[in-house]
């Protein structure tokens, strides 16, 4: 099937805007680009807007809708699934086309994604964190009940020591996961830990790093610990997530050993802003440690970019309600990056990171994941934060919105 999208700018990340553009899809691929003239059967007048690369959020939580313990307890199972359908539209409506969930989504997602059982962005899987006893997001309370959801072929991710850390991995994978996703460090949402300790020691991380990198799969953390930030930096991890206590010396050995990170400067700040659910029992508990956070994560994160440490677009959405993704972009030109930089790194730099050359440009050869929108996002970055403005989204050559 041949898809024309005629008379568009288009817009890639470090170069010159190319004005009055057609661009010929193939099947999923972008055929040509060109100024000159192209006939196809399935024409789209794209009306002089703007072309881009369909965004990547490399930090999402597709399955959830903000964490609560209370939720887990009364829904049933089913409605973990069903929350996915209208979460995942969101995404897609906010522009993103391909998204990489730290934990929660189950391989279900992805082979319905595929199938195209209903509108979703495509998927890299972690399938559920590895989280030591007491670490972040090991959701037995002091109650003895156990809020973690569990089911057929999603494996739990508690574990402790080499052994049952390098069991732990190989469950995950078996479940389908594209990567390898670990806690740390505390976190803001689970009781009786703090962001500031690290979690899990040296021997269990690099036997993670070492089992994951036998099948050529990346291993992320869950960090906001300086401490733990560095013991998984020396343990082979690919990327930190958050890194809210980062400092210069730890962001100097992160870029030395090309080590990403995900900063996800949005979910501090809309929770900061919006709070938490009145009947959230552990609410006070959770908003006292995101002050603590969000005083000191911007500012951190502007020294990580200053270093040159490789800073990719993710959000934490499922954290926080989804479809506000783009909203990332204006908080890292909060930091000092250019448009063209927040861009690249929800485009194309993400897409390298996660194995990808075909993909994060608006280029021949190039997958066509693919949004339009109705004014130039150099000019003012914040325009992709409002999902009216992108008129269309494009995924493998087919419109989605």
């Amino acid at each position: 099937m041949q898809t024309l999208i005629e008379n568009v700018n288009i817009i890639n990340p470090f170069e010159e805007v190319k004005t009055n553009q057609n661009v010929l899809i193939e099947g999923n691929v972008i055929k040509e680009v060109t100024a000159g003239k192209i006939k196809a059967d399935n024409v789209i007048d794209g009306e002089d807007n703007y072309l881009l690369s369909g965004f990547i959020d490399c930090h999402t939580h597709i399955f959830a809708k903000g964490f609560h313990k209370e939720e887990n307890m009364a829904n049933p199972l089913g409605l973990h699934f069903y929350n996915a359908v209208p979460h995942a539209l969101q995404t897609v409506n906010a522009g993103v086309t391909t998204i990489r969930d730290c934990g929660s989504a189950d391989l279900s997602f992805k082979l319905a994604q595929q199938r195209k059982l209903f509108t979703a962005p495509k998927i890299h899987l972690s399938i559920t964190p590895l989280v030591m006893t007491g670490g972040h997001f090991d959701l037995l309370l002091p109650s003895g009940w156990d809020m973690e959801i569990i089911y057929p072929g999603f494996p739990k991710g508690r574990c402790d020591g080499v052994e049952e850390v390098l069991k732990k991995t190989r469950e995950v994978r078996r479940a389908g996961a594209d990567f390898i996703k670990v806690m740390a460090s505390g976190g803001v949402l689970t009781t009786n830990t703090s962001p500031e300790f690290a979690q899990f020691n040296k021997k269990e991380l690099k036997t993670i790093v070492n089992e994951a990198k036998a099948t050529n799969m990346k291993v992320s953390a869950h960090c906001h610990s300086l401490k733990g930030m560095n013991n998984c930096i020396d343990a082979g991890f690919s990327s930190i997530e958050h890194g809210t206590f980062i400092d210069r010396k730890t962001s100097q050995k992160m870029a030395e050993k090309n080590v990403s990170l995900v900063a996800t400067l949005l979910v501090h700040q809309f929770l900061a802003k919006n709070g938490f659910p009145a009947w959230d029992s552990y609410a006070a508990e959770k908003t006292a440690k995101l002050k603590e956070i969000v005083k000191v994560h911007k500012e951190n994160i502007s020294v990580a970019y200053e270093v040159g440490v490789n800073i990719l677009m993710g959000t934490d959405s499922g954290v926080i309600p989804h479809g506000h993704n783009l909203e990332e972009l204006t908080h890292l030109t909060d930091i000092g990056m250019s448009a063209d930089e927040a861009i690249a790194a929800g485009t194309v730099r993400s897409a390298e990171f996660l194995g990808f050359d075909n993909l994060g440009l608006v280029k021949e050869n190039y997958t066509a994941d693919l949004i339009l929108v109705n004014s130039n996002p150099l000019d003012d970055v914040s325009v992709l934060s409002n999902n009216d403005n992108i008129l269309k989204v494009i995924q493998d050559g087919f419109v989605v919105k």
